[in-house]
C-alpha cells in the first residue's frame, strides 16, 4: 500500500470537499481517503499495482482545484 498527500487549494466548503472525495471514489484501487477543507489536502492510500500517483494527481486536478503532492511513502 502505498500513501501520498496532496495540497488542494480552492475548496470553499463542504461541496467542494464531496467533489474531491467523488473522484478518488472512482479510482480503482485507492483504498482509503480523507479530504480536509480546513487543511485543504487530501491524503491517499492507494494500491500502487492498481492505480499510480499520477493517475490521482490528474483526477484530483481535473476537479478544478490547484493541486500539488506534498508528500508520498509506502503505507506500513
Amino acid at each position: 500500500m502505498e500513501k501520498a498527500v496532496f495540497s488542494v487549494q480552492g475548496m470553499t466548503c463542504q461541496h467542494c470537499v464531496m467533489h474531491v472525495e467523488k473522484a478518488l471514489k472512482k479510482l480503482p484501487g485507492v483504498q482509503n481517503y480523507r479530504v480536509s477543507l480546513e487543511e485543504a489536502r487530501a491524503d491517499v492510500e492507494y494500491d500502487a499495482g492498481q492505480v499510480s500517483r499520477e493517475q490521482i494527481f490528474k483526477a484530483l486536478q481535473d476537479t478544478g482545484y490547484q493541486i500539488s503532492e506534498l508528500e508520498a511513502s509506502q503505507a506500513g
